[in-house]
């Protein structure tokens, strides 16, 4: 699977790879827990390594991609599709190069796995129609 996060931050705040992974290693993960991340400029920042399982999605670590981007919150708080033209386009490039490499690969929302979430804060399966595998 290629799944797709937000960080859950309000559009005044930034992060970025390295926050990230020091908040994860603070949580005593081994690293990062993503393996790319989307700032709200389109600038992709690679994290986990590719080839080690990632620590995103509980139950679904050993078989999947995590991609997370910036934002997911509006300035009250409240979930919401925040993404940047920049960032759908990034998002769109890493999803069709993963699809690239893992064609089978379902693409899906965080919250499509776990529906206490409400991360992406978009529909990914419907956004990414075109890259899903055909059954």
């Amino acid at each position: 699977m290629i799944v797709i996060h937000c960080d859950g931050i309000m559009p005044h705040q930034h992060n970025t790879i390295a926050k990230i992974d020091a908040y994860h290693r603070k949580k005593g993960w081994k690293c990062v827990g993503y393996h790319e991340y989307v700032r709200r400029d389109g600038t992709i920042e690679h994290g986990r390594n590719i080839a080690e399982p990632g620590a995103h999605v509980v139950g679904h670590n050993s078989h999947s991609i995590g991609i997370c981007y910036e934002g997911g919150l509006n300035s009250h708080g409240e979930p919401e599709d925040t993404r940047t033209p920049e960032q759908v386009r990034a998002l769109r490039q890493l999803v069709e190069r993963y699809h690239g490499y893992f064609p089978d690969a379902v693409i899906v929302g965080h919250h499509d796995l776990n529906p206490k979430k409400h991360c992406p804060c978009f529909d990914a399966v419907k956004e990414y129609w075109d890259l899903q595998p055909m059954k």
